[in-house]
């Protein structure tokens, strides 16, 4: 894209990490216009938490207060198709689906990006903290700089062409440092909390969300330990997840955890915190960002959650398309459906979702 002058397309949501990207690239100079989604809601009495009328306003009341031309794109029917559909049928087979890592592959960097690019953009600017590094006809994913709000783990199933048009502005800035920035600027998201839930569920939990949208697994059946022994009854697969333990409605002499859903047998299975831990998975539909997965010796780190802690681990091939994952220490939070990601140091080298 050498010597194409830049035209960059800003995703705005109303909030801060988006209203200060916008900020920056004005401010810089850049040729800039705002795009925002209105996603899939669940109805008038539960709107997408990352679109309400509210946030389109203060995202068109932003992009007004830097001259920047803004538009709304409608993504319903392809946000519910590859995001919310997968959730719902995920839970229902024993996943615990990661629906922001969905989004960001075929919503973000699927959808906005391509009509960004149709609308003459070059790149898509986007409010995730993190950092892209040029290396010869490569681009590099790295941690962003601020460790609390790293986001690189929901960008691991991006691909070289989505980098070489992506930008992250706020990659080298601290949250307090995103929000000081927003108070000088006088931008209305300046105080604006982020957003902790999954958007779509509005003011549901995801339970409630479910038995709303008829998901399959929620039929009650047998709570057993590992050796099949009775020991109560669940309310339904789909309420529950690997390593969780409060609210499973039964006790022992020790904490006991969900170790296991069995969704054939309709059957949850529990058991104490050792029991928890393992230190080899499985993984499937494996993204690497270089378009190439490690060489085999180099030293990698996991992370199987947002928020986990990163491991030591190394990998060897296994049956067909599958991965597996051998762990330097047993980990008790592995669940099917979230993505492991691997890293080299600071750079995200990709992942793949867990199938144990």
């Amino acid at each position: 894209m050498t010597g194409k002058p830049r035209k960059i397309a800003v995703a705005m949501s109303g909030g801060v990490d988006s209203s200060v990207t916008a900020a920056l690239l004005s401010e810089q100079g850049e040729d800039v216009f705002g795009l925002m989604l209105r996603l899939w809601s669940a109805g008038p009495a539960h709107l997408n938490r990352c679109c309400t009328p509210a946030d389109v306003a203060r995202a068109r009341e932003i992009a007004s207060q830097f001259g920047i031309p803004f538009f709304v794109l409608d993504a319903k029917e392809q946000f519910k198709n590859v995001v919310v559909d997968p959730f719902i049928i995920g839970y229902a087979q024993g996943f615990t689906p990661n629906p922001c890592i969905s989004c960001n592959r075929s919503i973000r960097f699927g959808f906005l990006l391509e009509h960004a690019l149709a609308m003459g953009a070059t790149h898509l600017a986007t409010g995730h903290y993190a950092r892209l590094r040029s290396l010869d006809t490569q681009v590099q994913l790295l941690r962003g700089v601020d460790p609390m709000k790293d986001q690189s783990y929901v960008l691991s199933v991006l691909n070289q062409q989505q980098l070489q048009h992506a930008l992250f502005p706020l990659g080298e800035l601290t949250k307090s440092e995103v929000r000081e920035i927003a108070a000088r600027n006088q931008l209305s998201s300046a105080d604006r909390p982020d957003s902790q839930d999954l958007c779509f569920l509005g003011e549901q939990d995801y339970r409630s969300f479910l038995v709303g949208h008829g998901a399959g697994g929620l039929q009650e059946g047998r709570i057993t330990d590992p050796d099949g022994h009775d020991l109560g009854q669940h309310a339904g697969l789909a309420r529950y997840t690997i390593g969780q333990r409060k609210g499973i409605g039964i006790s022992g002499s020790e904490p006991l955890y969900v170790l296991e859903k069995r969704t054939s047998m309709n059957t949850l299975v529990v058991g104490t915190r050792e029991q928890l831990g393992r230190s080899d998975f499985s993984l499937v539909n494996l993204n690497w960002v270089q378009g190439y997965p490690p060489a085999p010796h180099q030293p990698l780190h996991v992370q199987v959650r947002y928020k986990a802690r990163e491991i030591a681990c190394n990998l060897s091939a296994g049956d067909g398309s599958r991965t597996t994952v051998h762990l330097q220490q047993p980990l008790p939070d592995i669940t099917p459906g979230q993505q492991a990601v691997f890293y080299s140091n600071e750079q995200c080298l990709g992942g793949g979702m867990i199938e144990l």
